[in-house]
């Protein structure tokens, strides 16, 4: 995972319509994409068993690194969707934090 030298900016979900996300993959070793991915799902899981939620830390098309306190539904190889049904490109998806 890629260490965040300053404190990301929170953000809402309802917000993510109105973010543009990077065209390519944050993470650039493949061992890192399939942690995350790994990540993804656990943080389904927890959503859907326990309505759990986490810190998802992401990036934008700009550089800047977000993060989102919300309950991850669903995750597919593209993407995440989030309750209301927001959702988030797991390209532009840094990591997770778990409580």
């Amino acid at each position: 995972m890629q260490t965040l030298t300053q404190v990301p900016e929170m953000v809402e979900k309802e917000a993510l319509g109105t973010l543009r996300f990077p065209s390519h993959d944050v993470l650039t070793l493949p061992v890192q994409q399939q942690w995350r991915r790994y990540e993804a799902e656990r943080a389904t899981t927890l959503g859907n068993g326990y309505h759990g939620k986490v810190d998802i830390y992401f990036q934008t098309a700009d550089g800047a690194t977000k993060r989102l306190y919300t309950t991850v539904w669903a995750c597919d190889a593209e993407y995440l969707t989030l309750k209301s049904g927001a959702s988030l490109p797991l390209r532009a998806v840094v990591g997770f934090d778990f409580y």
